[in-house]
């Protein structure tokens, strides 16, 4: 296809070829997880399984790609779909709307994607999820805390047991640990600190939407920081995607 002209100049005909083939599951589609899809739609991707459970809310509009005041209150999942198929309508792609747990892993990945991307912020679901992927050798890329940074330069990759300076990271290593993992999931992450506490529901600005307010605890971000998460782990996706025979 042609609007593909300018990755074939770059990767060659054969790796552009294995985009086209690839499968991706995407869980999660929030900040982090839309720019992930946006690139690799855009790198010609032919396969995707988007998931996520919510809806949009006007405040994901400041760095969610699918948050328009034309798409509020639209199934984040379908409003991912539309727009990967807007961008190359030769894709195919289907949509869970699910909040992935325990439960349901293996109606997940039922299908075996080439690779799973983990954009997703809940820890415990964080941790089957990854669990899940490596005990069923299912390459997974994994997104840190993108929230309460402001540097892009501290923004890395590395092996998530390679990690510093992350909270989430080193969280995510004990119990893995105890699952008898410690090597074998890429991460993006930031060497950078949390550059402010979050704020909690008591504390929220007045007029706060409702689902803000019951919310557990609010944190803040911008679309630069997010942005850069995402488009991380589009590259590093579409480099292991590349490398396989």
């Amino acid at each position: 296809m042609e609007q593909f002209l300018r990755t074939e100049l770059l990767i060659g005909k054969e790796n552009l070829k294995k985009l086209h083939n690839a499968a991706v599951t995407v869980i999660g589609l929030g900040a982090v997880g839309s720019f992930a899809v946006e690139a690799l739609a855009r790198a010609g991707v032919g396969n995707f399984l988007l998931i996520d459970s919510d809806k949009i809310q006007i405040t994901n509009i400041n760095r969610q790609l699918y948050a328009l005041h034309s798409t509020l209150n639209k199934a984040k999942a379908e409003s991912a779909k539309e727009r990967v198929m807007d961008i190359n309508p030769k894709c195919k792609v289907n949509t869970m709307q699910v909040f992935v747990n325990s439960d349901n892993l293996d109606e997940v990945f039922k299908s075996k994607p080439d690779l799973a991307i983990d954009a997703i912020d809940s820890f415990s679901p964080k941790v089957r999820l990854l669990e899940y992927c490596v005990k069923n050798n299912i390459p997974v890329i994994s997104s840190m805390g993108a929230a309460l940074k402001t540097e892009p330069a501290a923004i890395k990759t590395a092996d998530l047991f390679e990690t510093h300076h992350c909270r989430l990271a080193e969280r995510l290593r004990g119990e893995l640990r105890k699952c008898g993992i410690n090597k074998g999931i890429p991460c993006v992450f930031s060497e950078q600190s949390a550059q402010m506490k979050p704020l909690y529901p008591e504390n929220l600005p007045e007029g706060t939407e409702e689902f803000e307010k019951n919310s557990t605890k609010i944190l803040g971000s911008l679309p630069t920081i997010t942005g850069i998460f995402g488009l991380n782990l589009a590259n590093l996706a579409i480099q292991n995607i590349i490398k396989k025979d």
